[in-house]
């Protein structure tokens, strides 16, 4: 019990000491900027604003940025017309009627469908798999 009223006892010295040392109004405005080379930072407009800098190399000024620079994946390059058409409607099917899903409209309907889906995929697995083919 001590503990709890010397720990409050301490909160109700320091807190007016703590509130002293943050600043009154804080920045109302944080602008980034991306500067290249040995260009300088920009300035800030005003006390209210703050800016904050980060320095490419001059070479990557034109250039693509990095997440779109890889090439797509070879999967998917090498995968026919009809795979990459039924892995598209596949992945849109979740916003379509007849979905089985709780996206878009018509979605609770479809569930036997799915179902069917499901056990002909299997069963296609389960043939192949029996058919001695490694």
């Amino acid at each position: 019990m001590t503990r709890w009223v010397l720990a409050g006892l301490a909160l109700a010295i320091a807190g007016p000491a703590i509130a002293q040392d943050a600043p009154a109004d804080p920045p109302q405005r944080v602008r980034n900027a991306t500067v290249y080379g040995d260009e300088q930072c920009p300035k800030p407009e005003g006390d209210d604003e703050i800016v904050v800098c980060a320095r490419l190399n001059e070479n990557e000024r034109y250039r693509i940025p990095k997440r779109f620079r890889d090439p797509p994946s070879q999967r998917s390059a090498d995968a026919s017309w009809a795979q990459r058409a039924d892995f598209a409607m596949e992945a849109a099917r979740a916003t379509r009627p007849n979905s089985c899903s709780v996206i878009g409209t018509g979605g609770q309907t479809g569930c036997t469908q799915a179902m069917l889906r499901q056990w002909f995929a299997e069963r296609r697995q389960q043939q192949s798999a029996g058919s001695g083919v490694p």
